[in-house]
């Protein structure tokens, strides 16, 4: 019993011990500090005289000695800089003092964050102390030249069976997960972090609900794999800067591992709800709407920030992303949806239909495509994964007709294979949670699936 509270106190000396090291570190800034004032405020967007500061500067509004906002420079107007509140604007008053703090543009990345989960102003939410990261990474990240990505050569696996097999991953890949909501993004999501192969993970929970960002931080960081696991959480309730700097946050921690040559795996859920704050954010400052109510800067955005990732030729490392994309309504003609599919290397599409059979994960084998797996797979896998895809085309075409019985055998050869191997085929897609299966082991399976002459 005696040995708890000096474990306790052992533990808050080293912390204690790590704060003073990181305060040491600091250069003393001497020059005396501007400020502005506030003189307007439109909901989340206010305006402040006397303060030029660039965009991207996160400034504090004082008001009094205890009550303290803070908020993001968006923009400028008529000689006044626009920011957006990182918060409520409750209690704000016109004439509070505004001053700047940090470095403009400039986040804190670094295996700090390593078993940690923060909100997108990197302060912790997992109850631990303060993380002291100190290395500071650019939140638009280093642009480099396209003939500085590697290309992908080698196969990443997800552990999951349907994947490995149909839509094998390479290394360095971006890759959307689509489907309409409740069909099983974030179970799949779940999956793919609890089985993936990667040197570390880093997640981005943007916009989501804030009881599933609870048990998604109770269940991955209390296992094995909680060490190098890093998770940036923004819930729907929080301001749109801010669901903005949390995705920035989380690529810039990707980042800066892929420039210590470390394989990455990169999560972002959802893709969506990034373009949702950058939509929000568009239009406090004016920008008119374009595709169904996006202005053209919410679709730049997602896209930049899928191009970050990807494998780096001069360090070795790599980021492979992996990015859920709401199809509002099940649209998968969404702006949003359309712009990921063009820009990513593959696509995993999930049907509310096939889930709603009972068969999870409820991934659509014929909507989904991997741009990279024919140069990383053997012709036999291929040719395997085509015929798969081809039987299974051909059952779902003809679903109905078979169902009520109206379908005569012999009438077509490749439909006849379909019917015969359908049940070994569901079985092949269907998954436990818990369950994980190896590139290895997936492509042996799909080989045994013909592998008796039919």
């Amino acid at each position: 019993m005696a040995t708890y509270p000096l474990r306790i106190a052992g533990n808050m000396q080293q912390l204690i011990d790590q704060t003073l090291a990181a305060i040491g570190s600091l250069s003393l800034e001497l020059a005396p500090r501007r400020f502005g004032r506030v003189v307007a405020c439109d909901g989340g967007l206010i305006e402040v005289s006397g303060l030029g500061v660039p965009i991207g500067t996160i400034c504090t509004i004082a008001q009094g000695a205890s009550l303290r906002h803070r908020a993001e420079t968006i923009g400028f107007r008529n000689g006044h800089t626009m920011m957006m509140m990182l918060g409520d604007t409750v209690l704000l008053r016109p004439g509070a003092e505004v001053r700047a703090e940090g470095k403009p543009g400039m986040l804190h990345v670094g295996s700090e964050f390593l078993g940690r989960a923060v909100d997108g102003a990197g302060e912790p939410i997992d109850g631990g102390g303060p993380v002291l990261a100190t290395t500071t990474w650019p939140a638009g990240g280093h642009r480099v030249g396209a003939l500085d990505r590697s290309r992908v050569t080698q196969m990443f696996d997800c552990g999951i069976r349907s994947l490995n097999a149909l839509t094998t991953f390479g290394v360095g890949q971006r890759i959307g997960i689509m489907a309409g909501s409740g069909v099983g993004k974030s179970v799949l999501m779940d999956m793919i972090v609890d089985n993936a192969e990667a040197d570390a993970v880093v997640v981005g929970l943007i916009g989501e609900r804030a009881r599933e960002v609870s048990d998604f931080v109770s269940r991955h960081m209390a296992g094995e794999r909680a060490a190098n696991t890093a998770i940036v959480a923004v819930p729907a309730d929080h301001a749109a800067n801010l669901r903005l700097r949390g995705a920035m946050l989380a690529t810039s921690i990707a980042e800066h591992l892929r420039s210590q040559g470390k394989r990455v795996l990169l999560i972002l859920d959802s893709l969506t709800r990034v373009a949702h704050a950058a939509r929000e954010i568009g239009i406090l400052l004016g920008e008119p709407g374009a595709a169904r109510g996006y202005p053209p800067s919410a679709l730049s955005t997602i896209t930049k920030m899928i191009e970050r990732a990807g494998n780096s030729k001069e360090t070795g490392g790599a980021i492979t992303g992996i990015y859920t994309v709401l199809a509002d309504g099940d649209d998968h003609n969404d702006p949003v949806v359309d712009t990921a599919r063009a820009i990513l290397d593959g696509h995993i599409v999930l049907s509310r239909e096939i889930a709603q059979r009972g068969q999870y994960p409820a991934v659509d084998v014929g909507a989904s495509l991997s741009r990279v797996m024919n140069d990383i797979v053997s012709v036999e896998h291929v040719e395997n994964a085509r015929k798969f895809r081809a039987l299974s085309a051909s059952f779902e075409e003809n679903r109905d007709l078979i169902m009520m019985g109206a379908y005569r055998q012999g009438t077509d050869s490749l439909l006849d294979e379909a019917i015969i191997r359908q049940p070994r085929m569901s079985d092949f897609l269907a998954q436990g949670t818990g369950e994980r299966v190896d590139m290895t082991s997936a492509t042996m399976q799909l080989s045994h699936l013909f592998s008796d002459g039919h």
